[in-house]
């Protein structure tokens, strides 16, 4: 494989001979194999040139059907060859993973037309594997046991065995039980409480083995925004353990869906307590010989830990909407969280003692070490008053208490924006109301590049987006009643997009009640796989996917995907993490809620019009466009130009 696709002359400057190599390519090679010229496209190429001869982070807003993807693409490529090293391609999340990757997708298309040999390798997330030491308890669990066990009997024989590893190949893919629903996968994918530094199955573990794959990649490592940011915040941790980083280095960074990377990268940086987590933990240590006054500070630690939750568990209450708990903070709480602080302290000076008298296995005793200190940087934060957000999640095994920072500007800035690589924001909806003000500051960012193109679509003859209006408010019946003559127009071809999950769940209990869509096939997000259920979606062109995270990332081009319904006004949820961003804002609804809602809803509203023939309709069920005349302005000002908002009466309301 050359490492060059064009004549490199090395006199001249690779950027500039990369720009018009791919000029050539949209101009002349891509026309040739039936693709169209689209100035948007080429435009974006040359603003991408200056990110990349200049190593700057830029925003590139492109509307769909502009082919960002394949500039973006070109360059990292080009740039990665010239480097030696691959460039990251960091995707919101497995659905525009898979856009990428799959046959057929935009990588495959490259390399079919150019005649080039790509070496793109995924990096998928930890939750994404079976982990072994779960599917162990599911199979002699109580639910569904001989699912689980049939399973397990279908791991690779090397699994089993406990002799050299002769040869295996990689397995425990989400994707490779698509028949799984997200509960039961749950019960059997890696998550945050696994400790997989004394797991004796790590070795041959599908997600390890995985990693041995991508680090060789050549070109371009593909992974989402989480895996992204999980690499960079235990890049330290790992390294002191001696472990290898979860992604080897690279030479760029192309975040698509951009305006989705704050979240990814709060999400990384949480912290996650739990007592029965701990106390495992702690009794481990205890098996070995001890100090008396280090087996006294454990039995003290897992006393104070239980009291802290106990007051934890009073403290909470549901928050409406989410599987989130609100966490009312006292000074009863932070009494005990101040205390567990200090006894976390004596046991780590004890462990200084312990360690040099070598009566504790090394390796033992560097994973209790790391897991108090990630205790430490979390109950830490509530010694600062107004520095982190909190709150807690319920599940079989008791109360988790979730911690994270209230904003991540100086850890991106430090750990991102300051390794002096370009970096690439690339979506359909980066601006808000034609400024890139929100998104810079969200992200801590000064200094950047930054350029909009339009969608080439003529989006007047081919979209029309409708308002219902409604008697009573916009009650779930009358949304349903407006629901059903919205896809009985279009024979399904819909998405339905809802705001939370609990919504979705009950209009699958109440769709089954509507005659008037009854020879209708419904699939909804969570019941399979995302990839293999967007598949099946694509493929029966009458079926109707109903659907919480797939405002971005879904693509359909062709009549399958002809109706787009938006359950309600995608405005942020009342969570902590939002409502901690809604206190810092001195107008919230105005510097949080709508410039997130309108982000979102744009995006949703992409997901219609794939191709110059794609047609269809979208509506938007809000009472509240009605009722609040700049909440309406503010709505049309987004729509694509030409295109009308309609106030339309349906029969049953």
């Amino acid at each position: 494989m050359a490492r060059y696709p064009f004549a490199y002359d090395r006199s001249q400057p690779y950027m500039k001979q990369v720009s018009d190599w791919i000029a050539d390519i949209f101009y002349d090679i891509l026309p040739e194999a039936g693709f169209e010229v689209r100035d948007e496209q080429i435009y974006m190429a040359f603003q991408l040139e200056r990110a990349f001869a200049e190593k700057q982070v830029i925003f590139a807003e492109a509307g769909v059907g502009t082919g960002k993807t394949l500039v973006y693409l070109l360059y990292a490529l080009c740039y990665a060859r010239y480097k030696n090293k691959p460039a990251i391609i960091a995707c919101a999340d497995e659905s525009l993973i898979e856009q990428l990757v799959k046959p057929g997708g935009d990588i495959d298309k490259l390399s079919r037309h150019l005649g080039l040999e790509i070496d793109a390798r995924l990096a998928k997330s930890p939750d994404q594997y079976v982990c072994l030491q779960k599917l162990d308890e599911a199979r002699f669990g109580h639910e569904e046991p001989e699912l689980y066990r049939e399973l397990y009997e279908e791991l690779p024989d090397f699994v089993h065995s406990r002799e050299a590893l002769q040869r295996f190949y990689a397995y425990g893919d989400r994707k490779m039980y698509p028949h799984l629903n997200d509960r039961q996968w749950q019960r059997m994918n890696w998550d945050a409480y696994q400790d997989c530094f004394v797991c004796e199955k790590r070795h041959r573990c599908g997600q390890t083995l995985s990693r041995e794959a991508y680090r060789k990649a050549a070109d371009l490592i593909i992974c989402s925004h989480d895996f992204y940011m999980e690499h960079l915040w235990t890049y330290d941790s790992r390294k002191r353990e001696g472990q290898l980083p979860l992604l080897p280095e690279h030479c760029a960074i192309v975040f698509d869906e951009g305006h989705l990377m704050e979240s990814a990268a709060q999400k990384a940086l949480t912290y996650k307590l739990k007592h029965i987590v701990f106390e495992e933990l702690l009794v481990r240590l205890l098996k070995g010989e001890v100090r008396e006054s280090l087996a006294v500070c454990i039995d003290k630690a897992i006393d104070q830990s239980e009291r802290m939750f106990d007051v934890l568990e009073r403290s909470c209450r549901p928050i409406a909407g989410s599987d989130r708990k609100q966490i009312a903070m006292s000074d009863e709480l932070l009494v005990e969280i101040h205390r567990l602080c200090d006894v976390l302290s004596e046991i780590e000076e004890e462990l200084v003692f312990e360690s040099e008298m070598f009566t504790l296995n090394d390796y033992q005793l560097k994973i209790v070490e790391e897991h108090l200190e990630m205790m430490q940087k979390a109950l830490g934060l509530f010694r600062q008053k107004h520095s982190f957000i909190c709150w807690a999640t319920e599940s079989i095994t008791g109360l988790s208490l979730v911690v994270m920072p209230r904003t991540v500007k100086e850890v991106l800035r430090e750990h991102i924006f300051s390794l002096g690589m370009p970096i690439v924001f690339s979506s359909a909806t980066l601006s808000v109301e034609g400024s890139f003000d929100y998104m810079a500051s969200s992200l801590g960012l000064d200094d950047y590049l930054s350029f909009a193109v339009d969608s080439p679509y003529e989006y007047e003859e081919r979209m029309e987006v409708v308002v219902p209006t409604w008697t009573e408010g916009g009650t779930f019946a009358e949304k349903m009643a407006a629901a059903v003559p919205l896809l009985q127009r279009t024979e399904g071809r819909a998405l339905l997009l809802f705001p939370s999950q609990q919504e979705l769940q009950q209009f699958k209990r109440e769709v089954g009640n509507e005659t008037g869509v009854a020879n209708l096939r419904f699939l909804y997000e969570g019941d399979s796989e995302i990839s293999h259920l967007i598949a099946s979606f694509q493929e029966d062109e009458h079926s109707v996917l109903a659907a919480v995270s797939l405002w971005e990332g879904l693509d359909i081009p062709g009549p399958s995907l002809s109706n787009v319904i938006v359950w309600s006004l995608p405005f942020p949820p009342n969570d902590p993490v939002f409502n901690s961003k809604r206190e810092a804002a001195s107008a919230p609804y105005e510097e949080v809620d709508i410039p997130y809602m309108l982000l979102r809803l744009r995006q949703g509203m992409g997901r219609l019009i794939r191709t110059r023939e794609d047609r269809g309709v979208i509506a938007i069920f809000s009472e509240r466009i009605h009722t609040d005349s700049g909440l309406r302005q503010r709505v049309a000002q987004i729509l694509p130009s030409g295109v009308e908002m309609k106030l339309e009466v349906f029969a049953g309301e």
